[in-house]
């Protein structure tokens, strides 16, 4: 499989088939029992084998958050970084190291408020890295306060009337950014969670997976129509490259374009099979990506898309940044760091 993974082709392969056991390190893992983050971790863990890298080559940041506790509980290399910083640090070692992989675990309140500025630039940049986004609309290691995406009217220790602000959509964020791969997937579901995983590690440069996780203490059952069996498939719409848009227990429900060019949720009975909308995620633009992004509700999760919404080929960053560096070599020879810091391009502060 990993012959087919550009954004790997360049990092060494292990010497010897892997197991989960195998990516599991000898830290107890401390998250509140029956936390969403659990669920996660054994999907990584589980899925990190079928790269066939050595461990020593991955290499997993975080910032500051209950999710960032992450790389304790790797049996590769990691950092657990400042608050809001790991796409940062992780492009530096994108950019200087190709023989890596680098993944950034961070959560809704580390990457979208103190760290929004990075979480943008990096994928601007398309920098080749794989940032997975717990979203839980909390603040839980700071015990419950609203965070970035929280809806509008949660009321928390830090807005009992309800908050105020209106929230963010990360993938609507990612994609108005130009990032190049965007899915949103569940914690619960491991057989999706795994399937986007696979197609996120199989892209070059940034790709933003945002994962929809329960915080049982402090946002118990904040995705529970998404989960509760009863409820999933009214609710939820499956994103998948090629097929039509189509949803509900027994897909009677689509993704049409109306007259006016917005798209909307229409009963296929009504409007026909051949009204139903296509998913394209390699289309350049990413207008209808972007539409999709917003069709679900924030307070009852109605209409709510999973699965990748966007995934085009664009140089990655630091592959530019290498190429670059080549070329100017090649020309011009080393560059001398000491000239460059001994030179006329100087000046004195008083």
């Amino acid at each position: 499989m990993t012959d087919t993974l550009p954004s790997l082709t360049l990092v060494p392969k292990a010497d010897s088939p892997q197991s989960a056991k195998d990516f599991k390190s000898d830290q107890e893992v401390r998250w509140c029992p029956g936390c969403g983050d659990y669920a996660v971790l054994a999907a990584v863990q589980g899925f990190l084998p079928e790269l066939g890298l050595r461990r020593e080559n991955i290499v997993f940041v975080s910032g500051i958050g209950c999710s960032s506790r992450f790389p304790y509980y790797m049996n590769t290399y990691g950092m657990h970084s400042i608050h809001g910083r790991a796409p940062a640090i992780a492009t530096g070692l994108a950019v200087t190291r190709p023989d890596l992989s680098v993944w950034v675990v961070t959560g809704d309140g580390d990457s979208l408020s103190i760290g929004g500025n990075h979480l943008i630039h990096a994928l601007r940049r398309n920098v080749n890295l794989k940032i997975l986004l717990f979203n839980n609309r909390i603040y839980g290691l700071t015990k419950g306060q609203y965070s970035p995406t929280s809806e509008q009217g949660k009321i928390t220790k830090s807005t009992p009337q309800g908050s105020l602000d209106y929230a963010f959509n990360p993938v609507s964020l990612a994609l108005g950014a130009e990032a190049t791969f965007v899915a949103r997937t569940i914690d619960s579901d491991r057989k999706h969670l795994t399937e986007v995983l696979r197609q996120a590690a199989a892209h070059e440069g940034t790709a933003l997976v945002e994962i929809y996780q329960n915080c049982n203490i402090f946002n118990d059952g904040a995705f529970e129509p998404l989960k509760d069996s009863d409820t999933r498939d009214d609710v939820t719409m499956r994103l998948v490259h090629g097929e039509p848009i189509r949803f509900g227990k027994d897909l009677e429900k689509g993704v049409i374009r109306t007259d006016d060019g917005h798209i909307t949720v229409a009963d296929v009975a009504e409007v026909g099979e051949d009204a139903i909308l296509r998913h394209d995620a390699h289309a350049k633009d990413p207008g209808l990506a972007f539409a999709l992004s917003r069709l679900s509700n924030p307070r009852t999760l109605e209409n709510t898309p999973i699965g990748v919404f966007r995934d085009i080929e664009r140089p990655s960053y630091d592959r530019l940044v290498r190429d670059q560096v080549a070329d100017v070599t090649a020309r011009e020879g080393v560059g001398d760091l000491q000239s460059l810091l001994t030179g006329s391009d100087t000046w004195t502060v008083n």
